[in-house]
């Protein structure tokens, strides 16, 4: 199995498929890797497709410290050794890590598209109807993940995903304990909770940016908001980053999101130099 040594010395897995421009699948703070699978099955008939474990999870070592700060430089190493990547697709907490890349070795990673997410802390939403606008609820379910993982990744499933049955929640919940540290997946929530750093990367990286929003999306009630009111918050924190809108999600419209990256993809990569 592939495998990168991160500047700390922890090994990572990665793996790719596919070939032309390099897309980099980009996990998210509990995340299992089935959820890339369609996506993954779209892209690879146009593109190289690289997947990786962060630290803590899948193959790689579960070794911390599991920081924003140590994130990033994890997603550095993977460009450089894997890449240089044209576009890194992100969902909830990982285009915070990603646009930090971007920014700083734009020769290592090019473009980032996000899906439903944007690189922000969460009190960017805090007038959404979403859970997530509310200081208490998160401060407390950053509690849950730490005394009681289970119950909160269920819940945190649950409320992205409606649609599932019983037995289709309690499965997935122990896919993503058996796939990621518990620690891991509580630090990565909190550090993505209380981040505000990325929004300066985000701005920097300019028209490299790309957020995918959709009707479908969140809303009273869901843990995130609706694409309606995540598009005024996108557009004034990163003015000029990409809206697109898809008919849904990177699992039920993979083909509507591989057309955005298509767009994404940088024209003369060789034009980006690594800013100090």
């Amino acid at each position: 199995m592939p495998e990168i040594k991160a500047p700390d010395g922890v090994m990572l897995h990665w793996e790719e498929c596919g070939s032309g421009p390099t897309v980099l699948l980009t996990p998210y703070w509990a995340m299992h890797p089935s959820v890339f699978n369609p996506i993954e099955e779209v892209l690879s008939e146009h593109f190289r497709v690289i997947r990786f474990d962060e630290r803590g999870a899948g193959h790689s070592e579960r070794v911390g410290p599991y920081d924003m700060a140590t994130g990033t430089s994890d997603l550095e190493a993977v460009c450089e050794v894997a890449g240089p990547v044209d576009v890194a697709l992100c969902l909830v907490d990982s285009p915070n890590r990603a646009v930090r890349v971007a920014s700083s070795a734009p020769d290592l990673l090019r473009s980032v598209v996000c899906i439903g997410a944007a690189p922000f802390g969460v009190g960017a939403l805090s007038d959404s109807d979403s859970l997530l606008s509310s200081e208490t609820v998160v401060r407390t379910f950053l509690q849950q993940i730490e005394a009681d993982p289970r119950g909160a990744i269920r819940s945190s499933l649950s409320g992205a995903n409606t649609a599932l049955t019983e037995d289709e929640v309690r499965d997935r919940v122990q896919a993503q304990m058996d796939y990621i540290d518990a620690e891991a997946a509580a630090v990565r929530a909190r550090e993505w909770a209380m981040d505000t750093g990325g929004e300066e990367p985000g701005r920097a990286i300019g028209s490299r940016l790309t957020v995918c929003l959709s009707d479908t999306m969140g809303g009273s009630g869901s843990w995130f908001p609706s694409g309606a009111e995540m598009e005024p918050v996108v557009r004034e924190v990163f003015p000029e980053a990409h809206v697109h809108w898809t008919g849904d999600g990177i699992v039920s419209a993979p083909q509507a999101v591989a057309e955005v990256i298509r767009d994404a993809v940088p024209a003369s990569p060789e034009t980006y130099d690594r800013q100090p």
